[in-house]
């Protein structure tokens, strides 16, 4: 991946170059970490064409460790090199 495709994540629903797993992988993703409770059965029914039941609770695995430590390590103020919005709320200056 390079950085164009990178720094485009936020923006995975317009973007060709990646693929539909892909994109799921990023919806859920961001899903997940800003509000999972629009995790769906709708979604569920989309992921599941396109991801294996392992697959699906490998990702919801990833997604929740990662989800954890970040915001832990942001309690913790612990190597806050770069500015990560965690919500869809505007940062707070």
């Amino acid at each position: 991946m390079d950085d164009d495709l990178y720094n485009s994540v936020d923006r995975y629903y317009e973007v060709d170059e990646f693929s539909a797993r892909e994109k799921l992988a990023i919806e859920f993703g961001e899903r997940f970490a800003i509000d999972h409770t629009t995790i769906d059965d709708e979604f569920w029914a989309r992921a599941s064409e396109h991801f294996s039941e392992k697959e699906l609770l490998e990702l919801t695995v990833t997604a929740g460790f990662c989800t954890g430590i970040g915001r832990a390590l942001q309690v913790l103020d612990v190597a806050v090199d770069f500015d990560v919005l965690w919500s869809r709320e505007p940062a707070q200056h």
